[in-house]
């Protein structure tokens, strides 16, 4: 199972609009982060976790020519706002791209997508099929088990996903006692860290480090980052060994 970092940035991404600190006008490409995302392929599958508003340019930089799903982790603009961008799918693969979220994130859809969702629907919009997930119920796509992993952003419920020995968190600011013990035993973590101080909504990089820590993945990954986690280069460096920022374009392997 391949799986491709297509953003790793927060809402904002980086750089920030109108920004000139050192990260935002950096020239290290790790330091350019578009929305989170990660691409997941495994045999013919390509399945994504969100579709945030840099869809379109992460499906060209991927190159992919088929979706065979998407996985939303809640309905925050950062997260489902590219959905639009399916339409390409829709016309080469000849069917409706299946997107799996919760009941609620489902709502977020209807509501911003709502022409997609029409009963005299105007030609050419989003084919979707939705499907309903629930945190600890396990669903199949392909021969891939999933996961959900319920976690909190603040004060909303999300989903986390775990798939075989790969886990990814991200926009968490809290993790039950229950979806952590689903995280045990993982090849590979990706968890979000926004920043160095304290954030109500996202873990900083601290709380990240800790909860690594206790859950003892053989690796783990970094994402939903911020331009105030400061230069990629300068704050992996001071990083524990087996734990690395994550950053657009990079991909690893997990052993099945």
């Amino acid at each position: 199972m391949r799986i491709t970092f297509l953003g790793t940035g927060t809402s904002q991404g980086v750089p920030v609009i109108a920004c000139s600190c050192d990260i935002c006008t950096s020239s290290d490409p790790r330091d350019r982060r578009l929305r989170s995302s990660i691409l997941i392929q495994d045999g013919n599958s390509n399945i994504v976790i969100d579709a945030g508003p840099d869809f379109r340019c992460q499906m060209l930089k991927a190159n992919l020519k088929t979706l065979r799903a998407v996985l939303i982790t809640h309905g925050h603009k950062d997260h489902i706002g590219g959905i639009d961008d399916v339409r390409p799918f829709n016309y080469f693969m000849h069917k409706p791209v299946d997107i799996y979220a919760a009941e609620e994130v489902q709502k977020d859809i209807q509501r911003d997508f709502f022409y997609a969702f029409d009963e005299d629907k105007y030609p050419g919009i989003p084919d979707i099929e939705l499907h309903t997930i629930t945190d600890l119920m396990p669903f199949q796509i392909d021969h891939l088990e999933i996961i959900p992993l319920e976690v909190w952003h603040n004060r909303l419920k999300i989903l986390g996903f775990r798939i075989g020995n790969f886990a990814y968190i991200t926009d968490a600011s809290y993790i039950p006692e229950k979806s952590m013990k689903l995280l045990n035993g993982l090849e590979v973590l990706v968890i979000n860290a926004l920043r160095f101080e304290p954030h109500f909504a996202h873990f900083n990089l601290q709380q990240a480090i800790d909860i690594i820590h206790h859950l003892r993945p053989q690796s783990a990954y970094l994402t939903h980052i911020s331009h105030g986690l400061g230069l990629h280069e300068k704050t992996e460096k001071s990083l524990p060994p087996n734990i690395f920022i994550a950053y657009d374009g990079l991909e690893i392997v997990i052993s099945s």
